[in-house]
């Protein structure tokens, strides 16, 4: 019962539409005459003028004003109900808005003085497989809607998802520029978006088992059926592989971005700027500061393996400041460059504050170690300090100075202190002073 009572809830045949009124409405929307010419005049300036001047919110309205699905749901149910006159009339009408939309769209973009291609223009010329997903179920959504008493807003979202006005327009861009890709992507892009459209209204169509227009005998059938699986086939394919090498290109992006959020540091220099090519699999990485050494170009080389890109090429460019790469850098990669060098800075700063620390403290544990083999000695200090002579460079010694009760025997034993006392410190650089205990 319970299984029942889930399967009413996706029945739509209450809510049909009466069959004459559905067939009234689609035939409405197939021809280009009159206000539906008007809008459609309309519609190519406003997606045009949109893609022109990189206005999401100008390409949404013609995206809801383009009459451009009428034909396409004309031509997918003329071949679900196999009335061929339908279909002619449909498909007449979509290809004479196609020339006109593209002609229109490339004289708009051949006289205005902005002729630079913006992101609302290249988010249009390279469709995939996810296109297809769009356009079929945005497809079937609108069939749907207008099968139904009940339509609501269902037809303005299906014209946004399934955008056909602008990918028209950026083709015509492409013919106006002499951009070929642009014109060829964005042509794919359109074609994905009517034929899966159209496939998903056929389906719907017959699966709510609208009636037969015209009588078509098993020859006629069979050959439109065949048309449209290869046509189907024809225009999947290409989406796929595409898709497969956006999925590659962000999977790329998203390791690379991890490696350099994780991994770019390097002591003492700070990265001014990262460039990714993920069609030649690369990452350029660009460091001001001290010279970097090898181990530290082959620790980053190491460790891109473990975020997936051991196949990455990983080019390192060192020795520059900020002013020198500048007039390449946007707004903010300049001010992520300028915080990385205040953080390598303030790093730098941190460490000699603690080897301050460290060094004004060593005369401790210098004392607890020498007392158990040199047992006249009461006191120890030491530090580095730095040593000038007139005309000459400065040196810099770990001055240590021992207090001991017993002058006479801490001064024959001062030449092994001293052996000692560099081998602790791991420097040669060590001078010894010695004094009488004075406390």
């Amino acid at each position: 019962m319970a299984i029942q009572d889930i399967l009413r809830r996706f029945d739509i045949s209450s809510e049909r539409e009466e069959y004459t009124t559905i067939h009234d409405t689609v035939e409405s929307g197939i021809e280009f005459k009159g206000t539906n010419l008007w809008i459609l005049i309309f519609a190519i300036f406003i997606a045009s003028v949109g893609l022109n001047v990189n206005s999401t919110a100008v390409i949404i309205g013609a995206m809801l004003v383009s009459p451009l699905m009428g034909p396409i749901l004309g031509m997918g149910y003329s071949i679900a109900t196999y009335d061929f006159p339908l279909f002619r009339k449909a498909f007449v009408n979509y290809m004479f808005a196609i020339v006109a939309g593209l002609l229109t769209s490339a004289v708009y973009f051949l006289v205005t003085p902005i002729y630079q291609a913006h992101s609302e223009l290249l988010a249009r010329t390279q469709p995939n497989i996810y296109d297809v997903i769009i356009a079929l179920v945005g497809g079937l959504a609108g069939i749907v809607a207008i099968s139904s008493k009940n339509k609501g807003n269902v037809i303005p979202g299906v014209a946004i998802a399934t955008a056909l006005m602008p990918p028209l327009c950026t083709a015509g861009y492409g013919l106006a520029t002499g951009n070929w890709s642009f014109m060829l992507g964005a042509l794919y892009l359109l074609t994905i978006n009517t034929v899966f459209i159209g496939s998903a209204t056929l389906i719907t169509v017959r699966l709510l088992r609208y009636p037969i227009r015209y009588y078509a005998d098993e020859t006629q059938k069979t050959m439109a059926n065949r048309w449209v699986t290869f046509i189907v086939l024809v225009t999947t394919v290409p989406s796929v592989y595409y898709g497969y090498l956006l999925v590659q290109k962000e999977t790329f992006i998203q390791n690379a971005n991890n490696f350099i959020a994780k991994e770019s540091f390097i002591d003492g220099d700070f990265l001014l700027k990262n460039e990714l090519d993920p069609i030649k699999r690369e990452i350029k990485l660009t460091y001001g500061g001290k010279t970097i050494s090898e181990a530290e170009k082959k620790r980053l080389v190491q460790r891109k393996a473990y975020y997936g890109l051991s196949h990455a090429k990983l080019v390192i460019a060192q020795g520059f400041s900020i002013a020198d790469v500048s007039k390449d850098l946007s707004e903010t990669e300049l001010f992520r460059a300028q915080i990385n060098r205040l953080k390598n800075e303030l790093s730098i700063a941190i460490q000699r504050r603690d080897s301050m620390s460290i060094q004004q403290k060593l005369g401790d544990p210098l004392l607890k170690e020498m007392k158990p083999l040199f047992p006249d000695v009461t006191y120890c200090s030491a530090q580095r300090q730095q040593f000038f002579k007139s005309g000459a460079p400065t040196h810099n010694f770990t001055v240590v100075v021992i207090g001991s009760k017993n002058t006479r025997q801490t001064t024959r034993d001062l030449g092994k202190i001293n052996d000692w006392l560099k081998v602790r410190l791991r420097s040669d650089s060590v001078k010894v002073f010695l004094e009488k205990a004075a406390f």
